[in-house]
C-alpha cells in the first residue's frame, strides 16, 4: 500500500547507498599518500574534491531525465561504476589521471544519489524521516567501512595495489540486479498528468532551498575539514596513518548512528529542532576537540560525529515532503546545492589550510557554523 513503510525495499536501497558510498570514501585517507607520492599541496588535494563533485552540476538535467525514466536501472548499475573508478586512484600515474578518474567517480555518484531518495520516499509512506534515516544509515555507515577498507588495504598491498578492492562493488552491482530488477517502474510525473514547467517548479521552491543553502553552506567548512582534511590534520599533529584512518572511522560511525535516529526523531519532535540542535552543538564540539589532548579526541570525535551528521536525514525528508509534482527534479536541485557547496568550502579550507595552517582553519570553519542558526527559523512549515 502506498501509505505503508515497505521495510524490505527500503533495506535493499540503503545496502545500495552503503556498498556505494563505501568507495566515495576512499580519497581523504587516501590524501597523506597521494600527497607525498604527487608532491600535492593542500590547495591541489582539494581541486581532486572538486573535480569528485563537479558532476552535481549537471543533476538537474540527470532530474529531469529521471522524471522519464525507470529510476531503478540508475541506481542499481552506478555502485560498480563507482568501484572501478575510485579503486583505481592509488595506480594514477599522474594529476590529470586522477582528475579522470575522481569526474568518472563523482558522475556515477550523481546519477545514483539523485533518483535514490525519490524511491526511498515512495516506499516509506507516511514515515519518510525514518525511511530517510535508514538510506542515510547506509551512507554515514559506509563513511565508516571506506576508510578502514581502503587503510587495510594500503597498509597490505600499498597505495598501487588499492585496485584489489574493487570487486566488492561491482558484486554489489550484481546483487542489486536481482533484488531490484522486479520493482514496478516508479512513476514520478504525478500518474502521467501534465506536469508544470522546470521554471515554475524552481520559483514554488526558492524560499526553502534558499534557507537550506544558507544553513548548509556555514555549515560546509566544517564538515569539510572533519571529512576530508581530518587524516592529513591528525598526521600533521604526530599521529600514524593508522590512527588517522580509524579516527575518521570513528567519526563516521558515530554519525552513522546519528542519521539512523534523527529522522525517526524529527517525525516525533519535529524538524526544525533536531537543526537547531545540531547547529548549536556541533562547532562547539568542534572547538573543544581542536584544544583536547589525545585522552578526550576519541570521546569528542564520536560527539562531534553524531552531531554533525544529525541534520542529513532532516534536510532531505523536508525536501522530499516539498509539494511538487516533479520529485526527481526538485531532488536533484537539493544534490546540486549541497554538493556545490560542499566543494566550494572543501576548496577554500584547502586554500586557507596552505596559508594559515590546518588548525586555524578548523577553528575559522567551526566559528562560522554558528551562522547557520538563523536560516532555521525561516524554514516553512
Amino acid at each position: 500500500m502506498k501509505n505503508d513503510f515497505q521495510k524490505g525495499k527500503v533495506i535493499t536501497l540503503s545496502a545500495g547507498h552503503l556498498f556505494h558510498d563505501i568507495y566515495t570514501a576512499f580519497l581523504a585517507p587516501m590524501l597523506p599518500l597521494l600527497i607525498k607520492k604527487m608532491g600535492l599541496t593542500l590547495s591541489m588535494a582539494g581541486i581532486l574534491d572538486v573535480i569528485r563533485k563537479a558532476p552535481v552540476l549537471v543533476n538537474p538535467f540527470i532530474g529531469l531525465l529521471a522524471d522519464k525514466v525507470c529510476v531503478k536501472y540508475l541506481v542499481i548499475f552506478t555502485p560498480g561504476i563507482t568501484a572501478i573508478s575510485m579503486s583505481l586512484l592509488g595506480a594514477s600515474p599522474s594529476y590529470p589521471i586522477l582528475f579522470v578518474l575522481l569526474f568518472t567517480a563523482g558522475m556515477s555518484s550523481a546519477v545514483f544519489h539523485v533518483p535514490s531518495p525519490v524511491l526511498i520516499k515512495h516506499f516509506s509512506g507516511k514515515r519518510t524521516g525514518t525511511g530517510m534515516s535508514f538510506f542515510m544509515f547506509g551512507g554515514e555507515l559506509a563513511r565508516t567501512l571506506g576508510p578502514l577498507l581502503i587503510t587495510a588495504a594500503l597498509s597490505l598491498w600499498g597505495l598501487e595495489g588499492s585496485y584489489r578492492v574493487m570487486p566488492i562493488g561491482i558484486i554489489a552491482t550484481v546483487i542489486l540486479f536481482f533484488k531490484l530488477k522486479n520493482i514496478s517502474p516508479i512513476n514520478t510525473q504525478n500518474n502521467g498528468q501534465n506536469l508544470k514547467g522546470a521554471k515554475e517548479t524552481l520559483k514554488e521552491v526558492t524560499p526553502i532551498f534558499v534557507s537550506i543553502a544558507g544553513f548548509q553552506l556555514f555549515r560546509a567548512g566544517m564538515k569539510s575539514a572533519l571529512t576530508l582534511y581530518l587524516p592529513v590534520y591528525l598526521i600533521g599533529k604526530g599521529e600514524s596513518l593508522w590512527i588517522a584512518g580509524i579516527s575518521l572511522s570513528i567519526l563516521q560511525l558515530a554519525g552513522a548512528a546519528s542519521t539512523f535516529g534523527a529522522g525517526y526523531i524529527s517525525d516525533k519532535i519535529g524538524r526544525k529542532n533536531i537543526l537547531l540542535i545540531t547547529a548549536i552543538t556541533s562547532p562547539l564540539l568542534m572547538g573543544a576537540f581542536i584544544i583536547s589532548d589525545k585522552i578526550m579526541m576519541i570521546p569528542l570525535l564520536i560527539l562531534m560525529g553524531f552531531f554533525l551528521f544529525a541534520s542529513g536525514p532532516v534536510i532531505l525528508a523536508l525536501v522530499q515532503e516539498t509539494n511538487t509534482e516533479r520529485p526527481v527534479f526538485i531532488n536533484s536541485i537539493y544534490m546540486t546545492i549541497s554538493f556545490g557547496i560542499s566543494s566550494l568550502m572543501v576548496l577554500l579550507t584547502g586554500i586557507l589550510g596552505d596559508r594559515i595552517g590546518l588548525e586555524s582553519t578548523f577553528k575559522i570553519c567551526a566559528g562560522l557554523a554558528f551562522l547557520s542558526i538563523p536560516f532555521i527559523f525561516n524554514l516553512k512549515k
